[in-house]
């Protein structure tokens, strides 16, 4: 079963290579290792016996870098061929994301194949998985034997599910790297359906509330035609806003009262000033008379002086005048 780790954004998958003893599993890691770039791969950890024989399993993790914005590793696993270790098989195989099926091309080892690949459904059945829904592919290893089976006949025999298949002679290399590529990207397709459901339907509630605001009203029926046709109103434009309410000035805060001035001791009250003496008025009627024979003089010494004024600027410009000119002059008294 995956693991997705979403604090680290790591997605680990396990893919278990199965087949019966011999058959090239162990071979196909280590080619793998040894292809793999120092980067990308961890230590390869295997349990032999004394005659090169897997005792439990194989495992070396390998890092495929960004898959859908998630650090994706493959952990691979080798089951024991052996019939007697059939429940470390089976142990192995609980969780798995994908499986690799080595098959021998050698037409004498037929019988083995059709037997472990029997006991690897009969292992997933145990756990509720269902071989045709599991990435499964099939490798024909061994192509370089005399006498190996060919594809369909092989076919024929062990792959009743239609799983995809490779040709490989694993000892030369040949065919490794395309088995682990075919069912690792069988393993990511199978992520890919698996969750990106998952974060279509978190999108689904929000399109869905905006799909009947995106609704538009259905149009009004058509009116029935008209001789005139009324013109449109004109658009009046909005009143303008009413003018914010003037802000008042909060009250100023209360001045504490003064407190009252002390009394002062009572001044002496003033002494009155002593009154002078006023002069006697004039009689009234004794003023009236003296200020009128003043400016009656006033007038005659003005009168007199305006007259003599008069009278010879008359007498100049009378001399003046070219008509009297010819006039004989008056005649003196003397």
């Amino acid at each position: 079963m995956v693991q997705i780790n979403f604090a680290r954004r790591e997605v680990n998958c396990k893919i278990v290579f199965y087949g019966p003893g011999l058959s090239g599993k162990t071979t196909n890691l280590e080619i793998i290792h040894k292809k793999v770039p120092d980067t990308a791969r961890g230590n390869l950890t295997s349990i032999a016996t004394e005659q090169d024989r897997t005792l439990f399993f194989d495992f070396m993790p390998l890092d495929l870098g960004q898959v859908a914005g998630m650090k994706t590793k493959l952990f691979l696993y080798t089951v024991p061929g052996q019939v007697y270790y059939d429940s470390t098989r089976k142990l192995v195989l609980q969780g798995a994301d994908g499986v690799a099926f080595i098959a021998d091309s050698d037409p004498n080892r037929m019988n083995d194949n059709l037997e472990s690949f029997k006991n690897l459904e009969r292992n997933l059945k145990d756990y509720g998985v269902d071989i045709r829904k599991l990435p499964v592919v099939i490798q024909y290893n061994k192509r370089d034997l005399p006498g190996a089976l060919s594809v369909p006949e092989l076919n024929a025999k062990m792959n009743s599910i239609g799983a995809p298949t490779f040709e490989a002679v694993a000892v030369k290399g040949e065919g490794v790297m395309q088995t682990l590529k075919g069912i690792s990207k069988l393993v990511v397709d199978r992520l890919n359906e698996e969750y990106a459901p998952v974060k279509s339907a978190a999108g689904a509630p929000a399109a869905a509330a905006a799909a009947p605001a995106a609704r538009q009203a259905p149009p009004p029926p058509p009116r029935p035609p008209s001789a005139v046709t009324p013109a449109p109103a004109a658009r009046q434009a909005p009143p303008p806003p009413p003018p914010p309410p003037p802000r008042q000035a909060p009250p100023p805060a209360a001045r504490p009262a003064p407190p009252p001035p002390a009394p002062r001791p009572a001044a002496p009250a003033p002494r009155p000033a002593p009154v002078a003496p006023h002069p006697a008025p004039a009689p009234v009627a004794a003023q009236k008379q003296g200020s009128g024979k003043g400016g009656l003089i006033v007038v005659i010494i003005l009168l007199v002086v305006l007259g003599g004024a008069a009278a010879a600027w008359y007498t100049g410009s009378l001399r003046n005048i070219e008509f009297f000119k010819f006039l004989p002059p008056p005649p003196s008294n003397k």
